[in-house]
Formats: C-alpha cells, structure tokens, sequence
C-alpha cells in the first residue's frame, strides 16, 4: 500500500482545506503551525527529503488537524460542531 508523504508546506495545504471547510474560509493552518503539531506530538514525522526536511503521512496530518481542529475553530468565533 503507498502512503503518500506530504512537505511541512504541503501538510499546510491540506489541514488548511479542511479548516477552510469547516469555518467557511475563515481558518488557516500555516507551516509553523504543522512544526508545533509535530514537536507537541500531535503529529510524527515519518521521514525526510533528500535536503533534510521532514516528510509526514497524509493520514496522520488530517488526524492532527482533526484533533486540533476545535480549539483552532472556537479561536477565530465559530462553535464547535458536534455529530
């Protein structure tokens, strides 16, 4: 099975689409902010590019960005959705 390996930008890119989903454009996840997930252990880096910079499982990105995802909503004013 491939697991597709994302750049610190490119982890960005795809939390901030399902951020920008769910408060309708209103949220962003920056490429600090995926450093913090990995260094406060929301998020393990699973290897490296050929110029030392880490690689994380796309898998694992939309898990941090899950499990952070309700503070980061209720930060910029919208409620925390419930199923």
């Amino acid at each position: 099975m491939d697991t597709e390996l994302l750049t610190t930008a490119q982890a960005a890119a795809h939390a901030t689409q399902a951020r920008r989903f769910f408060s309708a454009g209103a949220a962003a996840v920056r490429p600090t902010t995926i450093r913090d997930w990995a260094s406060r252990g929301h998020l393990t880096r699973t290897g490296l590019t050929e110029h030392g910079h880490p690689l994380y499982n796309l898998a694992d990105v939309a898990r941090a960005e899950l499990a952070t995802r309700g503070r980061a909503l209720r930060l910029v004013g919208i409620p925390e959705q419930r199923p």
